[in-house]
């Protein structure tokens, strides 16, 4: 039977951080709000709809390498065709090797001292394996990340976990960022909605490519701060597509090195000189490359899709049938990439700076509202994209503040969230220490009411499984997994048109 979820408001045993508190500058909203949060949970819970899955205990099989596991009827039922071209835009081979030396150029970047591929490395499964991402003003690759020296260190961290890139070529993948916050839409004039509205050029390939406009006007992603550079100024004055803007600057870098322009005229036939280059050449490039190289639909999985009904193993299968069966994974984490992209909330931990958002009460900006920051709704509220899971092992930590560094424990969260935040395990953060960013680190999770508000929305259930059916999952999580994307050195070029150092 599924467990109800039981929530122990206020009265949760867990110990967290003491270095971190979150101050109530508001006292009347706060408890209005904190009245209002209880009768919401307790009104869940009430209205829960009745148990959709028999939990019944399966054979451990974990030492019985030879016994024939049968796919059930619901799990074939539920099964998506296998993966094709056909399911990507396929780029030429000259655009793809254009985009992975843009990818790894600092010249974008307003201090051209980061990249693409500093939060997106070839060397950590196209993340960067920290929790939150250490971005403009930091220094090494990867989990050895530092928050940079002195006044040219990092201002926060970024707020939220560098997704992984795999598969992002497909044309389902129509939706980008955590939040969805650029998405392809043909009411737009550019064709998608984005966060520069109407001010986003023409031409863009895709999602992919529509992303990649962005996080190079992130100050501290990219841009850099205010009198650091002139595109840190353009990305404060607001100024992305005007004279003099962002984009426009960073054009102007490349036209200025004859090795690109060279390479841009061999790849677009409308550039016929280096004053021809934009921003959207840029970008598409990038996409390309992105969307060509980290494919990753040749796991053991796709090749029982494809008819190979021996590429998995008796423990995957089983696995298969708790994922698309008990488990009840398959109603968010479906179709061929096993998303459904679609935005939920399933109560994950909040860690980090925030995004600038306040439950009622605070001034501090701790919280992530999640996609109720595009939509506006608060029905939205903590919502975040369903990742999809393939090469899920690859690609910790998990969560959209990369909360978790365990990914048997994130499926221990689904199952029951509210325990979950009440046991959740700071140490497992995955973060370079500094006295000024990790003060604020876990401030919402040492905050009984803001840790409760994390379940207030949630678009989950509570789920019983036996210890079996997880390892059953994990099994599974492991066909998913293709094997050619563990090793991805050469991915990674050995120098870049500027000059500038690949490698820090």
């Amino acid at each position: 039977m599924k467990q109800k979820l039981v929530l122990a408001l206020f009265a949760f045993s867990a110990t967290f951080s003491v270095s971190a508190e979150r101050k109530v500058v508001d006292l009347s909203a706060h408890k209005v709000y904190k009245q209002s949060l209880v009768k919401t949970i307790k009104r869940s819970q009430a209205n829960q709809a009745e148990p959709l899955f028999d939990f019944e205990t399966v054979l451990d099989i974990s030492n019985q390498l030879n016994v024939s596991v049968q796919v059930s009827q619901n799990t074939l039922d539920q099964l998506p065709d296998a993966v094709t071209d056909e399911d990507y835009d396929i780029q030429p081979a000259n655009k793809v090797a254009l985009g992975k030396v843009l990818f790894f150029d600092k010249i974008l970047s307003g201090n051209k001292n980061d990249s693409c591929a500093t939060c997106h490395h070839p060397f950590a499964w196209s993340g960067d394996g920290l929790s939150l991402p250490i971005g403009e003003g930091g220094d090494g690759v990867g989990v050895t990340r530092t928050t940079g020296f002195m006044e040219a260190g990092v201002h926060e961290r970024v707020p939220r976990n560098a997704p992984q890139i795999f598969n992002l070529g497909a044309k389902v993948f129509n939706v980008m960022f955590h939040d969805g916050r650029v998405v392809e839409d043909s009411t737009q004039p550019s064709g998608f909605f984005t966060p520069a509205g109407n001010d986003l050029p023409l031409g863009l390939d895709n999602a992919l490519a529509a992303q990649a406009m962005f996080p190079v006007t992130s100050q501290t992603e990219m841009a850099g701060q205010a009198g650091e550079n002139s595109i840190a100024d353009a990305t404060i004055a607001g100024n992305l597509a005007g004279e003099g803007g962002v984009w426009a600057q960073l054009a102007s870098r490349i036209q200025e090195i004859s090795e690109y322009v060279e390479m841009f005229k061999d790849v677009y036939p409308d550039v016929n000189s280096a004053s021809d280059i934009t921003m959207v050449h840029i970008a598409n490039a990038i996409g390309a490359f992105e969307g060509d190289v980290w494919r990753a639909d040749n796991s053991a999985f796709d090749k029982y899709l494809r008819g190979d009904t021996g590429a998995m193993s008796a423990n995957q299968i089983a696995g298969m049938n708790v994922f698309y069966g008990d488990g009840g994974c398959a109603q968010c984490h479906n179709g061929k990439f096993l998303t459904s992209n679609e935005f939920k909330s399933v109560g994950m931990p909040q860690i980090g700076p925030g995004k600038g958002d306040n439950l009622p009460g605070f001034r501090d900006g701790l919280d992530d509202f999640g996609r109720e920051r595009v939509t506006g709704n608060t029905d939205d509220r903590f919502k975040f994209k369903v990742p999809s899971l393939r090469n899920a092992l690859l690609t910790g930590p998990w969560g959209h503040a990369g909360a978790y560094n365990d990914l048997r424990t994130v499926i221990k969260h689904h199952l029951n969230p509210a325990q979950a935040l009440a046991n959740y395990d700071e140490s497992q953060v995955i973060m370079p220490y500094r006295r000024d960013l990790s003060a604020l680190d876990f401030a919402v999770m040492n905050d009984t009411l803001s840790r409760n508000a994390l379940l207030s929305n949630l678009d989950i259930s509570n789920v019983n499984l036996t210890e079996t059916q997880i390892d059953r999952l994990m099994d599974f999580l492991d066909a998913v997994t293709d094997r050619s994307s563990i090793d991805l050195r050469t991915d990674v070029p050995t120098s870049v048109p500027s000059g500038l150092p690949v490698f820090e």
